[in-house]
């Protein structure tokens, strides 16, 4: 009986221990109004009254900045007026490039990246992607008379082709992992670099066959070559910040509605006639 005394006794004892030692629960975190997190940029950006926008001004036709009144044009640049005005505030566009536009985007200068952005495995690591709402893939785009002799990689790659490449991006990862007999040509200014090859100064780029489609009807002496059956697979989708699952969701619902609706077709008509 005295056994059974002193062994509750001791279990009472530390039961009144550890309920002491533990420490109280902590509260959960105070939601904004709707249930939103303080940290979403769905709260945060109607809060701030503008949407940041990375974006590269330098890929006709998702993004173009006029080098001489700093004016941006383009569809990704019309779409993010739209979605700004979707959280009721204005646009205001961050200019990037594509060496620096994950640096830039990590970094927090802007809330959202658009202009033909390539959905790749690398970027996925470091941000989130919306819904994909153009479909893509690399082509090759030359001068008219010479579009047959660059019809394939095979083709491109050889002793005396002079292969153009803007760096920072997708062309750029594309040509040094495919091009290896070649010249390859690295050249700064993506809005000056089909100059390069009309010039004689260059051949041949491998690029998006929505951008060689483009800048054939720019320059009549060059050829979008086989636009249609492109080397690679792509998707363009915007960049978002990793973690926001409330904001990625609500530009998911935005994308989704904008290439349904007519109105991503609607701005792209003026770049494809």
């Amino acid at each position: 009986m005295r056994r059974r005394t002193a062994v509750a006794a001791l279990a009472l004892t530390f039961a009144t221990v550890f309920a002491t030692a533990a420490p109280a629960p902590t509260a959960p975190a105070k939601a904004a109004p709707g249930g939103h997190s303080q940290a979403t940029l769905l709260d945060k950006v109607p809060r701030r009254g503008v949407l940041r926008v990375c974006t590269t001004g330098d890929y006709r036709p998702f993004t173009y900045r006029d080098p001489k009144t700093g004016a941006y044009t383009g569809i990704d640049i019309d779409m993010a007026k739209h979605l700004a005005a979707s959280l009721g505030v204005k646009a205001d566009f961050v200019t990037t490039t594509w060496t620096k536009l994950m640096d830039d985007f990590t970094a927090g200068k802007c809330d959202i990246g658009m202009g033909g952005i390539s959905v790749t495995l690398a970027r996925a690591q470091k941000a989130y992607f919306s819904e994909p709402y153009v479909v893509d893939g690399k082509a090759p785009i030359a001068r008219c008379a010479d579009k047959d002799k660059y019809d394939s990689l095979v083709k491109i790659d050889q002793a005396g082709v002079r292969v153009i490449v803007n760096p920072g991006g997708t062309n750029e990862k594309f040509a040094k992992a495919n091009i290896h007999k070649a010249t390859l040509i690295t050249h700064p200014d993506n809005n000056t670099i089909f100059d390069e090859i009309v010039a004689g100064r260059a051949d041949v780029m491998i690029t998006d066959e929505s951008e060689t489609k483009y800048q054939a009807k720019l320059h009549p002496e060059l050829c979008a070559i086989n636009p249609d059956k492109p080397f690679t697979f792509a998707e363009k989708a915007y960049l978002l910040p990793r973690g926001d699952e409330e904001f990625q969701e609500y530009i998911d619902q935005w994308v989704n509605l904008a290439t349904h609706d007519g109105t991503y077709k609607g701005f792209a008509a003026p770049w494809q006639s």
